[in-house]
């Protein structure tokens, strides 16, 4: 069967620079939350992708949480998020007994439909925050989004967790809202096993979202406690892990690219085939190669035939207005989303994959039209 093709798993530099940070961690004894790492972590993020500010966070999620908490989201605000989405992205709006709307996405770039989010607006003019996903790295048009978000002075949170190294119009992904946030899970272009960031130019709520992350806890000889804290600091040998990864990010990229490249070359002429959208104002970190099919060749074809030889792919999200726990509330916009899960499938974007290892999947692709 040959050793497992991973659809994207961690990798870690050549040149061992993680260790050297985790080391540095370990010789001084700041093992526990807070240190060197985390401090310079968050600098450095902040740095790499122009923001002024940066949290080092235990999660992507939490620092959605945090976003939505610093952008003055309360319980029964109403935040609007695309519907073609992990979980997670969705998730902490829960967490604020907030009420979610579901936008559709379009297909010129797969992500938040400018479109429904205007008429979004027309039902419902009162929204407290807006969450833009750029997924699989592909970046939203955001010149119309936040055109929109403006317009209706209402704060955007981009959830930037699969686009470090996106560009949109020479510009990172996750710097045109008001709050960005970044993850570091295991499947991410850069790892620190699990982690996030949560980046702005606004560096008083930064700090204030840090504040948050570390229980909450006063300047206080004893522990005292005037707001609700969370426990969502990210660790200094967690942190040192992400210092490490940031120096590599730009090659991780460009073989994300390669890949992403190698797929299109090789398949592109099998009939039905129709790989990820590409926009001449993005600068996409290609996270994970995607394509959708409407032919024959069904996406579950695609993933049986690759998983008999030992190989991992995945469907594209769900939408969440199909989720059985959020199906209850509102979606705005047609069949887009619905229609890319049903015929979309992502394929195997390790880092790690050799030429051979690109060969043996497309192979087995095309083995499917040709049975």
């Amino acid at each position: 069967m040959g050793e497992r093709i991973f659809l994207s798993s961690p990798h870690m530099s050549d040149e061992g620079y993680e260790m050297q940070y985790i080391k540095e961690a370990f010789d001084t004894n700041w093992i526990a939350p807070l240190g060197e790492n985390v401090n310079e972590f968050e600098k450095e993020l902040a740095n790499k992708v122009g923001s002024k500010a940066a949290a080092a966070l235990s999660s992507g999620t939490a620092a959605i949480h945090l976003a939505l908490r610093a952008a003055g989201v309360e319980a029964g605000d109403i935040v609007f998020c695309p519907t073609l989405t992990f979980s997670a992205t969705a998730n902490p709006i829960i967490y604020q007994n907030a009420i979610p709307v579901f936008i559709d996405s379009d297909c010129k770039t797969w992500n938040m439909c400018p479109k429904a989010l205007e008429e979004a607006f027309v039902k419902y003019p009162e929204v407290k925050a807006v969450i833009v996903v750029h997924l699989y790295g592909l970046s939203a048009d955001m010149d119309k989004i936040m055109e929109i978000c403006k317009k209706h002075n209402v704060a955007v949170i981009e959830d930037a967790a699969e686009s470090l190294g996106t560009y949109y119009k020479g510009k990172h992904t996750g710097t045109f809202g008001d709050y960005g946030i970044f993850s570091f899970n295991g499947n991410k272009i850069i790892t620190t096993s699990g982690g996030g960031m949560l980046v702005s130019d606004k560096t008083e709520r930064i700090a204030k979202a840090r504040f948050w992350a570390t229980q909450s806890r006063d300047q206080a000889k004893h522990y005292q406690h005037s707001e609700l804290g969370f426990n969502y600091r990210m660790s200094n040998v967690v942190a040192g892990i992400g210092r490490g990864q940031l120096k590599v990010l730009d090659q991780r990229v460009e073989k994300k690219k390669y890949i992403f490249n190698f797929y299109k070359r090789e398949l592109n002429g099998l009939n039905g085939i129709e790989f990820m959208p590409s926009n001449e104002w993005n600068e996409p970190n290609y996270w994970l190669s995607s394509i959708t099919l409407n032919g024959m060749v069904k996406p579950i074809d695609i993933m049986e035939a690759l998983e008999k030889k030992n190989i991992e792919s995945r469907p594209i999200w769900k939408p969440m207005h199909m989720q059985p726990f959020f199906e209850k509330y509102d979606f705005v916009g047609t069949s887009v989303s619905k229609k890319l899960f049903e015929n979309g499938v992502c394929l195997p974007s390790d880092t790690k994959m050799t030429d051979g290892d690109l060969a043996r999947v497309v192979e087995i692709i095309k083995g499917l039209w040709f049975e």
